[in-house]
């Protein structure tokens, strides 16, 4: 956990940055301080789940047995790439460091084109009707407010198709 996320979310914005603050108001530097220590909650969160559900960890090394579908899961996909795009948007506030929201975007993309045409079609080969169904149900980026309630054995939702490649 502290490689992958912490060089992106806590090394490079202090290589950047040097965290030194620039001077924005106040109340825009406290909301980056809540959504920085947010982003770090769900992270954490996000990764013991991968762990204690998951039998595994979040590196492609050492994956998975079993599909994570439960806790933050069942609202967003990927709540680690979001935890870790919230974390430098908190830190671009708190810090008021525009450049930081540059890099969080360009951060942004690169996680999702990883996941897109790495992580989906991997957990398709891996988990196929489960994960499928998963993939229709929870959104991959944008939480949605309530939980899914699915899980469990998948396959009968009709014929199986590999994740879209648009």
């Amino acid at each position: 956990m502290a490689l992958a996320p912490g060089t992106v979310a806590g090394v490079v914005p202090w290589w950047v940055t040097g965290w030194q603050a620039g001077h924005w108001w106040l109340p825009i530097r406290l909301l980056g301080a809540v959504i920085l220590f947010a982003g770090a909650a769900v992270l954490v969160h996000a990764f013991t789940r991968f762990v204690t559900e998951g039998l595994g960890t979040p590196a492609p090394i050492a994956p998975t047995e079993q599909l994570v579908m439960g806790g933050l899961y069942r609202h967003v996909r990927n709540p680690m790439y979001v935890a870790v795009t919230a974390s430098i948007g908190g830190q671009a506030l708190l810090l008021g460091r525009p450049v930081l929201l540059a890099y969080g975007l360009l951060t942004a993309t690169v996680m999702w084109a990883f996941a897109r045409w790495y992580e989906e079609p991997q957990l398709f080969r891996t988990f196929g009707a489960e994960y499928e169904t998963y993939r229709r149900a929870v959104p991959g980026w944008w939480p949605r407010l309530r939980p899914w309630q699915g899980g469990g054995s998948a396959g009968v939702h009709g014929q199986l198709s590999p994740p879209p490649v648009d």
